[in-house]
């Protein structure tokens, strides 16, 4: 199987044909060329694109650009606006979208988040009436994702990275997986399935991090190798590490046999995002 990595944010750099909207993680860019060039030097044979909303908001022409150009490579997520009266109509017209294959809601602090939220219901039942999977960022408030996932049984719903909040720069603090059992008991729910995306980013130890394997074990033991997937968060995980040392980790680990490291790092996202 090809490895695929779950979440990816190429972005152009800052200029006045296509300005940023906030700055970035720390690179000048990140583009389709440098993404692929990245990806090819550590066997990474594709990945989900998540519209970088800290450069572009919810305007997702740029990674559709590098869709276009590479569309072997490259697969695409939007992040929608909740308080969007055409919500509906977003949601439609980027499910007809050459390339697209989710939507991306994020809740965070002045972003709507309620469970009678009419923006946030609209969205997930659209996207459950277009076969699109809602990628959910919610971590470090779990327990405002919950409602909406049992209100959208019909929803298939990615929990963005691990559900936890992680950090961007050192140090990583000592409780950084203490919410880990709020997100364990989410795999009771069946429409739920799980980026374990950044997770090197949460180790105490240098390269190659190995004290992350217990936590994520725990992960994959309850919810599945097929509800889980591996990526790398890049470039917002450049803080903390390089694109290397984000795969590096999955693909060398003995911890999974060869054919779990395929379902986890292509195998579950293939089926999931429709690839």
């Amino acid at each position: 199987m090809p490895v695929i990595d779950v979440q990816v944010h190429p972005f152009d750099r800052n200029h006045p044909g296509r300005p940023w909207a906030g700055p970035s993680h720390g690179l000048d860019s990140a583009t389709g060329e440098q993404m692929v060039a990245a990806m090819t030097s550590v066997g990474v044979d594709g990945a989900i694109m998540v519209s970088s909303f800290s450069a572009y908001e919810y305007d997702p022409s740029y990674a559709l650009e590098v869709y276009n150009t590479y569309p072997d490579k490259f697969r695409v997520v939007t992040p929608v606006d909740a308080t969007d009266p055409a919500i509906d109509d977003v949601v439609s017209k980027w499910a007809a979208t050459p390339g697209a294959r989710g939507i991306r809601i994020r809740m965070r602090d002045g972003l709507p988040t309620d469970a009678g939220h009419p923006g946030l219901n609209r969205a997930f039942s659209a996207a459950a009436r277009h076969g699109l999977p809602v990628n959910l960022l919610c971590w470090g408030i779990l327990d405002k994702g919950l409602p909406h996932i049992r209100q959208h049984p019909d929803t298939v719903i990615v929990i963005d990275h691990l559900g936890l909040l992680q950090p961007a720069r050192p140090p990583v603090p000592a409780d950084v997986w203490a919410d880990l059992p709020k997100l364990l008991a989410l795999a009771e729910y069946p429409n739920v399935r799980v980026k374990v995306s950044g997770a090197c980013t949460m180790s105490h130890l240098p390269f190659p991090y190995d004290d992350i394997w217990e936590p994520v074990l725990r992960v994959i033991d309850a919810f599945g190798l097929d509800r889980c997937m591996w990526g790398t968060d890049w470039t917002r995980t450049i803080g903390m590490l390089t694109y290397e040392q984000g795969v590096a980790p999955f693909r060398d680990t003995k911890r999974l046999s060869e054919n779990d490291k395929a379902m986890l790092m292509g195998g579950t996202l293939q089926k999931i995002y429709k690839w």
